[in-house]
């Protein structure tokens, strides 16, 4: 007879307001408001379209799902329930490490930040040892803070966190006097807000519908939310206008700021600080504007390095991965193996966006395998809804207005959107200069992603299988 003591589940102890921040935490960053004021004035009209396309979709079908199951730990339950098991492994693998190949770019635009923090630095300084050592370094600090545990990690996670709103407080205050004394550097007009199909604009898209994912990430933690069932639907509610206001604010104050041509995913943040400080002669926030956008980031890596630690146990991957990998530490209870594992393939991906590029070619590279891997557990996710739509409802749940005829419809939206955002990351950048080596890159990475989850999956069922003919060992 078995006497250990029954594992109590978690508290619930997330409330509507905390769900609500979480999302717009996960959801947005002033990285992407760089990434469109690049495309000019029509990204503004480009994100409300895509909030239409993307993030509307994703919402009803993370409320009807999350109302309906709510205690099954997200869209890798969802996904099984709907497709079987390998298709709920297949949705945690390729969100864990799709989320893991997003950390790569999260440094090199920390690193580009932080080089123009001097009114005298120039992104001619730029050097691909520079992006390497900068990234390794806040690497290495990201996961000594997390090895020790969260009580000293959270430090630095806070850091960050207070450094995004006071950067977004900097850029906007900086655009408002910048238009009041001289007018925008950037015409924003009824020509210009109109959407053009150029190259450059296209690739944006698929960028952008990253950028309108997030919600789904508070499904994981379903069991810690105070009735999820309702919680989600409100928090949701709460969330949607902030991270709207966040991205459309901050793509037209760096546009204000800079002409759009001068922005970049890269640096456009910092460029237009600068900018907009020397033109007011306040050349002493660019340091500050630097180190706000630098910290924000920087708090952002060493949050994920220990969060994603975490996400193989509450997304069932764990019973397939090494007993090791998950094992915490006896006296500090992190996940040890763990954080150094997801520490050395973000280092590698960080080194292998170099080879064959240039700087912003490299990073590029990065932001699009990053979408191929991250976009496929939301197809699966869509695709659940779909399916389980046709379920009986459950007592309690959310009622969606329209039904399922809402849900599909939704769903086959964001499908299409999805589906597009991942053959256009195919699609190499106009200044891209190697492009077939960035095609390559990407191929190559995402195949070797779903290629090794199908292989942890064979191994770890097959070694279950023989657990289970061995019987449980007294």
């Amino acid at each position: 007879m078995n006497t250990a003591p029954a594992t109590s589940p978690p508290k619930r102890t997330l409330g509507v307001v905390d769900v609500a921040l979480f999302m717009v935490t996960a959801s947005c960053t002033l990285q992407w408001t760089a990434t469109a004021a690049a495309i000019g004035p029509s990204s503004l009209v480009i994100w409300v379209l895509g909030g239409l396309a993307m993030f509307l979709p994703l919402s009803v079908c993370v409320v009807f799902l999350s109302s309906r199951y709510p205690d099954e730990g997200g869209l890798y339950a969802w996904s099984a329930r709907a497709f079987g098991p390998f298709a709920g492994f297949m949705a945690g693998w390729t969100y864990w490490t799709g989320t893991l190949a997003f950390l790569p770019s999260v440094l090199y635009f920390t690193a580009g930040s932080a080089l123009l923090s001097s009114i005298h630095s120039d992104v001619s300084s730029a050097t691909p040892a520079y992006f390497v050592g900068f990234s390794l370094a806040v690497l290495a600090v990201s996961v000594a803070l997390n090895v020790r545990g969260i009580a000293v990690a959270k430090w630095l996670n806070n850091a960050g966190a207070v450094a995004r709103w006071l950067g977004i407080l900097l850029l906007v205050a900086l655009a408002v006097m910048s238009w009041w004394r001289f007018g925008p550097a950037t015409p924003i007009n009824r020509q210009t807000l109109t959407p053009t199909f150029r190259l450059a604009d296209v690739i944006f898209w698929t960028t952008l519908a990253f950028c309108w994912t997030g919600p789904e990430a508070a499904s994981f933690m379903s069991r810690e939310i105070r009735d999820p069932q309702r919680t989600v639907p409100r928090a949701l509610f709460i969330a949607a206008p902030m991270i709207a206001a966040i991205y459309i604010i901050g793509t037209t104050s760096i546009l204000i700021s800079i002409p759009a041509e001068r922005a970049s995913g890269l640096y456009g943040v910092i460029e237009s600080i600068r900018a907009a400080a020397g033109r007011l002669g306040l050349w002493w926030l660019v340091p500050v504007g630097a180190a706000c956008v630098a910290f924000d980031r920087i708090g952002s890596v060493c949050l994920w390095i220990g969060a994603l630690a975490r996400i193989p146990t509450s997304a069932g991957l764990d019973r397939y991965l090494p007993r090791s990998f998950t094992a915490l530490h006896p006296k500090r209870g992190t996940p040890v193996v763990a954080i150094w594992t997801q520490a050395i393939l973000v280092a590698t991906l960080v080194v292998l966006g170099q080879s064959g590029s240039s700087v912003r070619g490299a990073y590029n590279v990065l932001i699009e395998m990053m979408i191929v891997a991250s976009m496929l557990p939301i197809l699966l996710l869509f695709g659940a809804a779909m399916k389980l739509s046709a379920e009986p409802p459950l007592e309690g749940e959310v009622r969606i207005r329209g039904g399922r005829t809402t849900v599909v419809a939704t769903a086959l939206l964001g499908s299409v959107t999805t589906l597009a955002s991942m053959m256009l990351s195919f699609v190499p950048p106009p200044e891209e200069e190697n492009p077939t080596s960035a095609v390559l890159k990407v191929a190559v990475t995402t195949g070797a992603l779903l290629l090794g989850g199908a292989a942890v999956y064979v191994i770890g069922s097959v070694r279950a299988r023989r657990a289970l003919a061995l019987g449980p060992v007294n």
